[in-house]
């Protein structure tokens, strides 16, 4: 037996975590964890959804490398099995047959993605020298609709497809190797989940088309460094690749696919296909807790950003960013943006001293409040609240950042996260006005956004003048804080989802002098618009419509964007008519988007 080929089995296993996955009984519900030993302690990690998935696989592949050489070192015959193994067998972790079956057992009660047929038609269809691509950020699906896809397929169907995960350390050549051998068995559906995980992806990805897709073999790619993808796509897979992006889950997804209705639910979790509602467990949900959110916009957005810059170009690609990277400050730069989704995407987001917009906009409305007018908010120690804000948030001021913030900082980090589909914009426009007078920006994920507003909850009920009111009033405050931050994400939900499904019109929010449209959908190729106010409450009120009354408004529209052709009320209650002006209900508004 070579050495060589000991060492190779050896590096192998190395590269594979070590431990075992335990069970818990914690008030009788069941929690995984993952135990392993690390400079003679135990170490226990609590591990769950895709998560646990990965690690239990590799775990698994481990123990099966660890058995397979202690057979190979104590075998008379050792020599002839390892030669039969390394030249004829895949070395990495590969499913087939019935653990190909077994994988895909889990998954057979969950609905399907919208985007699920794309997938389909690309495996049922033609060859055609491409290669499949699903990239989006972390639980959005795509790992699971492989797994539906090969539960669907014909029992012949499966025998010819393997399902590859990729591990850490393993190379493109490694990958290659093992794909030179399933060809060679027969194999023509290949799925490889996490192919971004391989450094020399984005420099080598070609050979997935040019010698595989090639030759009539259907090559899936998936995984969560989107911004990889992309930079592949760009130079080695141009015209050679279909690209289906799993990022955006808009409200119709997330009610009829998880079960879970409302649109105050889907503010609250809405943004990733994670296991929860009716029919899943709500406490695997990405966006349940400010803790879990932070997490994930370390993990599957500003990591997703590091990754792919790192192993594009030998990391000739960070551009401006790299003092950042280097700082470890990118991380804080994204949060400081999405707590700040309702502002103007400016450089003084980045750069001011922290400040909570919420907190500002609270303020003022509950001064103005129509049945409860209070100025609590007044007697707080506003520095000590939105310190205690900042430090929740884990957002560095402009004094503990170690490298200056610029305008080109800013205008990459932007440009990364439209790439990742994770940010979009909105028109506002001035009537009479040219152009726009600003764009206003929108998260895609609002579950993201909102467990930073009930940090900010956290910490007001941390303040002294606070706790000294009675809980009733401190509910009914924090109560309405909540709402108002609601119902202005409930209007970029809206207003996102109508310009994203409605591509023919232009979508926009309208500014007067005093008062605004929440928002114009107008139709420039038959001049014409619809007009609307977007209300997050069951009640129906005069003054919720009278901008859409407004004679000088109605005219001043017509003049500009032609015959108005609906007036109407988005709300929480039921559909109506009140004075000739029609009141919508959000939910079943956005159920109809297509």
């Amino acid at each position: 037996m070579e050495d060589r080929e000991i060492k190779q089995i050896e590096e192998q296993i190395r590269s594979l975590p070590k431990g075992s996955i335990t069970v818990k009984h914690i008030h009788g519900r069941e929690y995984e964890y993952w135990q392993y030993r690390e400079n003679g302690k135990q170490i226990s990690k609590r591990v769950k959804g895709e998560e646990l998935e990965t690690l239990r696989a590799q775990i698994n592949e481990r123990k099966r490398l660890e058995l397979f050489l202690d057979s190979l070192r104590n075998s008379d015959t050792m020599q002839d099995t390892l030669s039969v193994v390394s030249e004829n067998s895949p070395q990495g972790l590969i499913r087939t047959g019935d653990d190909l079956i077994r994988f895909t057992e889990p998954v057979r009660k969950f609905h399907k993605r919208e985007l699920f047929p794309e997938l389909s038609d690309y495996i049922y269809g033609p060859d055609n020298d491409r290669v499949f691509i699903m990239y989006g950020l972390r639980r959005t699906g795509k790992t699971t609709m492989i797994r539906q896809l090969i539960l669907d397929m014909s029992p012949e169907m499966k025998k010819r497809t393997a399902f590859i995960q990729i591990s850490p350390n393993e190379t493109l050549a490694m990958l290659n190797k093992d794909l030179k051998i399933l060809e060679k068995q027969g194999y023509r559906y290949i799925f490889i989940d996490e192919v971004t995980m391989l450094s020399d992806f984005i420099e080598g990805a070609a050979l997935f088309s040019d010698i595989y897709a090639a030759s009539g073999i259907k090559i899936v790619l998936s995984g969560t460094d989107s911004l990889g993808f992309l930079f592949a796509e760009d130079e080695q897979l141009y015209d050679r690749c279909f690209l289906l992006h799993t990022t955006f889950i808009p409200y119709r997804e997330f009610e009829n696919v998880l079960g879970i209705k409302g649109i105050d639910q889907y503010i609250r979790y809405g943004g990733t296909m994670s296991l929860g509602g009716v029919e899943y467990n709500k406490s695997q949900m990405s966006f349940a807790s400010e803790k879990r959110t932070n997490e994930y916009i370390d993990s599957a957005i500003a990591r997703n950003i590091q990754h792919s810059l790192k192993n594009y170009q030998h990391e000739g690609h960070f551009r401006a960013l790299y003092d950042l990277y280097e700082k470890d400050e990118l991380t804080s730069a994204i949060n400081r943006v999405v707590e700040d989704m309702n502002h103007q995407f400016t450089i003084e987001v980045l750069t001011n001293t922290f400040k909570s917009h919420d907190l500002g906009v609270s303020k003022t409305n509950l001064r103005k409040d129509r049945e409860n007018p209070t100025d609590i908010l007044d007697e707080i120690d506003m520095t000590a609240v939105t310190e205690r804000l900042k430090i929740l948030l884990e957002i560095r001021n402009k004094e503990e950042q170690t490298v200056s913030i610029s305008p080109e900082h800013v205008r990459e980090i932007r440009e990364y996260l439209e790439m990742l589909d994770l940010i979009r914009y909105i028109d506002v426009k001035i009537a009479g006005g040219s152009g726009s007078a600003r764009k206003r920006t929108v998260f895609t994920q609002p579950g993201l956004r909102y467990a930073q507003a009930e940090a900010l909850i956290t910490s007001l009920m941390q303040d002294e003048a606070f706790r000294d009111l009675g809980i009733r009033e401190r509910m009914r405050i924090t109560d309405r804080i909540l709402s108002e931050i609601r119902g202005r994400m409930m209007e970029d939900i809206i207003l996102l989802e109508t310009s994203i499904f409605e591509p023919e019109n232009q979508v926009f929010v309208l500014q007067f002098a005093t008062g605004e449209f929440d928002m114009v959908t107008f139709d420039s190729k038959n001049i014409r618009c619809n007009l609307y106010e977007i209300k997050h409450s069951t009640e129906i009120a005069q003054y919720q419509y009278r901008h859409l009354v407004d004679s000088k408004k109605l005219e001043q529209t017509e003049k500009q964007y032609g015959k108005i052709c609906e007036r109407a009320v988005i709300y929480n209650g039921e559909n109506s008519n009140q004075d000739g002006i029609k009141y919508l209900n959000a939910e079943e508004y956005l159920l109809h988007m297509r």
